[in-house]
């Protein structure tokens, strides 16, 4: 990796891209995430680098929902990985929840890398290598899963996702959480929860909530947790703060 000084303003923003070219030369992200990741960094950019009130609102709903929920899972890709491997794991274990890698760019390679790497951050079990269901009118490699894992979840968590893949999950009666910086993109407005937030942030705020250690400004945020969330008007919510930045 190219060596960045700590002290370079967009230290954290270099790194990331490093560690998503590396992916890519490693066998673990496609080429096409390279294209997903920096449009996502644009949004980032418009959302001045940081979690919005309504992401962290969006991020606490989530955590509760994985809890009370039956059984859930983390979805995860190969961006996901290279970026949050330690963050996934912990969030899995502190929700309940089972992990399963789902790739529309599939390969048995690019799935076993994914799970050594889960593997070596202290995943137990990892599922995706055997699917043995698919997600009904998803034609793509992206509608294998397995039953034990997505076939039989209440909730998804779907950390940058494809929207065809966010729609399918919802037409099969799935609790969609998607982790996306595009607050425009068709898997936010699809999902139940959209979290409009980098990956890392989001994923670490919600292991903060599970712990229930999440503080803004060294108080605990006065939040309430609805019975029903109301994604389109938090999504509203975050483009109207864009409008103002802009």
């Amino acid at each position: 990796m190219t060596e960045i000084p700590k002290n370079h303003p967009r230290y954290h923003s270099l790194m990331t891209r490093e560690r998503i070219v590396e992916g890519m030369r490693n066998g673990i992200v496609a080429e096409a995430g390279l294209i997903a990741h920096g449009r996502g960094e644009a949004f980032d950019y418009l959302m001045q680098e940081r979690t919005l009130p309504e992401s962290l609102y969006a991020e606490q709903v989530a955590v509760e929902r994985m809890i009370r929920s039956h059984s859930s899972v983390i979805s995860v890709n190969g961006n996901t990985v290279v970026l949050a491997p330690r963050e996934i794991v912990e969030l899995a274990q502190l929700t309940g929840s089972m992990i399963e890698v789902n790739l529309f760019h599939r390969t048995g390679e690019r799935i076993r890398k994914i799970t050594e790497i889960l593997m070596e951050h202290g995943a137990i079990e990892v599922l995706g290598k055997d699917p043995d269901a698919r997600i009904p009118g998803l034609e793509s490699e992206r509608g294998k899963c397995t039953s034990q894992g997505i076939g039989n979840a209440e909730v998804v968590l779907v950390p940058l996702e494809d929207g065809d893949r966010a729609q399918a999950l919802k037409d099969m009666g799935k609790y969609v959480i998607c982790i996306d910086l595009n607050p425009l993109s068709r898997t936010s407005r699809t999902s139940d929860i959209s979290i409009a937030d980098e990956v890392n942030r989001a994923l670490n705020n919600m292991i903060a909530f599970a712990k229930d250690e999440i503080t803004i400004n060294g108080e605990f945020p006065d939040f309430t947790v609805p019975d029903q969330f109301d994604n389109e008007q938090n999504l509203k919510g975050i483009l109207s703060r864009i409008k103002r930045f802009l």
